[in-house]
């Protein structure tokens, strides 16, 4: 019964005010209560937080947590392309007709995932793509995959489904659905990259480091625009933070590019580890 029942009920739930409450609730100053208990139900290495744990107002903040200098190692290379988050790659492969596997039996399309913009979303067709789920317990930094250029950015209102099984197998065309921030890169060798931060069911907003852009907002409107600047980052350089947990999905425009050994679906990543490699 409960099987047949929460497919239809995550349809009906009111998504983004719920994740709007969630946010109000982790920010208050009695959430920091509950950072304690958190770390010990997910099982969280304190050890690499960048400050001591009684320094956390609140719960959001923890969650949003920095780590030490050094923590995450990033590797080096000119050709490399490393994970932007700590997390487990859900699925990864080749980008096939403008299409993207969410799970087996489902794919979703890159024109819509990037919002409607057929010009742009060819530019990864041929290529590859990876898609990285993050857990509760994780890390929830975002940071640059590569060296490069930062042109433009896209918000792209829509629904908070779940990002974790349930929603995978039940949602049809999820991520394409659900709302999304969407940063574009610009590199020199390694082709344009897409890194696309997918929101969630009680994620309260996903932020970035250049701009005031954010997402769950009430009566928020499309928009696509160029990220004043161009501001250059290195690679293993913060870019964001989900508050509470999400997906990242990268798209690579490259067909030269190899996936590094052991990269594959359900492998844990941790930020700044090696992802792919560009064969000249």
């Amino acid at each position: 019964m409960r099987k047949k029942l929460l497919p239809g009920l995550i349809h009906r739930l009111p998504q983004n005010a719920m994740s709007r409450t969630m946010g109000k609730i982790t920010a208050s100053r009695f959430s920091r209560l509950a950072i304690q208990r958190y770390i010990r139900h997910y099982h969280i290495d304190a050890t690499v937080i960048e400050k001591p744990v009684s320094q956390y107002r609140t719960l959001k903040e923890f969650f949003c947590r920095r780590l030490k200098p050094g923590a995450r190692p990033i590797a080096p290379g000119a050709n490399v392309i490393v994970s932007p988050v700590d997390g487990t790659v859900s699925q990864l492969g080749d980008i096939c007709e403008g299409t993207l596997i969410q799970a087996k039996g489902k794919e979703f399309d890159v024109v819509e995932l990037l919002g409607g913009s057929t010009e742009e979303a060819k530019r990864y067709y041929g290529g590859k793509f990876i898609t990285i789920y993050l857990s509760p317990r994780d890390y929830h930094r975002i940071h640059m995959p590569v060296e490069g250029d930062l042109v433009r950015y896209s918000y792209l209102p829509g629904r908070l489904y779940p990002v974790n099984k349930l929603g995978i197998e039940n949602v049809d065309r999820l991520f394409a659905r659900n709302e999304r921030l969407v940063t574009y890169i610009h590199t020199n060798g390694l082709g344009d990259i897409a890194l696309v931060k997918v929101g969630a069911l009680f994620v309260g907003s996903v932020k970035v480091s250049y701009n005031t852009a954010t997402t769950n907002i009430k009566h928020g409107r499309q928009t696509n625009s160029p990220i004043q600047g161009t501001p250059h980052y290195q690679k293993g350089e913060e870019l964001g933070w989900f508050e509470f947990g999400s997906t990242v999905i990268l798209l690579l425009e490259s067909s030269h590019i190899q996936w590094a050994e052991g990269i594959a679906e359900g492998c844990s990543l941790l930020m700044g580890q090696l992802l792919a490699v560009k064969n000249d």
